[in-house]
Formats: structure tokens, sequence, C-alpha cells
């Protein structure tokens, strides 16, 4: 079983030999998610839901809020930009000091003055080519371990979505990705190319990323906790 339907909630079912507890959880695109030992009764996952029903809406309604009230950047001096899980503070630079518009230089994102009008789209740009280099550097490492052969990695606005794995075996991800901690973006990386061997979330396909991220719950339930605090770029 790889999924559960309890009234108007339906759950995506993890099972893993290693979990001796439930745990239900509500990832980034509002997901619904039961970590479950393997071969827990269809009965006990039921009640356990029911049980924990009214947690469920909480959260669905708090990620739903926070999503609403979530603060676009200003682009001031000062304020903090992520990158690969750091915060580099912007500091707003005269039109001659540097020829790009935006570079990381000395500990801080660097701004040019007559590029402030624009100065999402510099961010989206400077964080989509680091975004390229870094996971099509981590696609290579991680492929010829895990014996797969994607047809390349493409960088762009995934929405709600981290990462998405294409026909022809091209892997996307989502340029955002570069703002997470390196151990997170990693998952984000394993977890595509594990989509390679697995297409579907069955319980094959979290043992084969389990192989290669012993922890991978961990990091998986922090990107459901944390994931939507870079989406204010």
């Amino acid at each position: 079983m790889t999924q559960l339907a309890v009234d108007d909630l339906t759950f995506e079912v993890r099972e893993s030999s290693r979990r001796k507890t439930l745990e239900i959880t509500v990832d980034r695109e509002g997901e619904l998610v039961i970590a479950a030992p393997t071969g827990t009764e269809e009965r006990l996952l039921r009640d356990f839901v029911i049980e924990k029903r009214l947690w469920i809406y909480q959260k669905l309604a708090e990620k739903a809020e926070r999503r609403r009230r979530l603060p676009r950047k200003e682009f001031v001096n000062g304020e903090g930009f992520l990158y690969l899980g750091r915060s580099y503070r912007l500091k707003c630079v005269p039109p001659d000091a540097q020829e790009a518009p935006l570079k990381l230089a000395a500990g801080r994102f660097q701004l040019r003055e007559d590029a402030l009008s624009e100065a999402r789209e510099h961010f989206v740009r400077w964080y989509s080519a680091r975004a390229s280099d870094w996971l099509a550097a981590r696609v290579k490492a991680h492929s010829q371990r895990m014996e797969v052969e994607p047809a390349g990695v493409t960088v762009q606005d995934l929405g709600y979505r981290w990462g998405s794995c294409g026909k022809g075996n091209r892997v996307y991800f989502h340029w955002k990705t570069i703002l997470l901690p390196r151990h997170i973006a990693e998952y984000v990386v394993v977890h595509e190319l594990v989509h390679l061997h697995e297409p579907h979330h069955t319980p094959a396909f979290w043992r084969r990323l389990e192989r290669v991220i012993p922890d991978y719950e961990q990091r998986k339930r922090w990107l459901a906790r944390h994931g939507i605090e870079v989406e204010g770029v």
C-alpha cells in the first residue's frame, strides 16, 4: 500500500524496516505523508490519522497562511540573502564599483545601485547560474555511485516543487535549491536520481534512497518544515 485515503485527506505511506513508530508530516507542497514501520496494518494507520486529524488540519492551515504572509525582499542595505544555507548581507554599491550588476564578495552580496529596479531578476539569474554548476557537479558525483545516467540537468522555476525527473532521464531542479543548506540540497539531488531507478514513491524507492542517505528521513523532515523559509526571494 502506497496511498491511504481517510475522508478528504490522502496520504502517501512510506514504510521502513528501521522505523518503530508512526509519524505524519506535511511537506512543502501540502502533501501528507505517513512514515510507518514495514507491514503496519491499514487499520492502525487509519486510527492514527483519525487521532491526529485536528493537528493535520491545523498544520495545513498554518502552511497556507505562512505562504500567504511570506514577506518579499526589499533589497536594502543589510538585508539577508541565503546561499547554500548561509545568510549574506546585501550592500548596495555605486554603478562604477563593479562590472557585474550583482556579485558575492567579501562575505556580502553587492548590488549596483543602478540595478535596483531589477534586483530580483539579477538575484534569480545569479542563483540559477550557481545552482546549475553546483547541482550538475553533485548529480555527476552521485550518478556514478548510484549507477544512473541522467540525460542532463536543468535549473528553472518549478513552483512548489524542489525537483522533478522528466522524460528522457533529464532531471530538473528549482533554482531555489541553491539557497538550502548543502546537506538538504544534496538530499534533493539524490531524491531525483533515485527516480531514475524507481519512478514512483514506492517502498522500493525509499529503501533505495535510504541506502544512499541513511538519515534521509531527517533531511526530508527538515525540508518539509523549513523549506518555505527560502521562498521570499
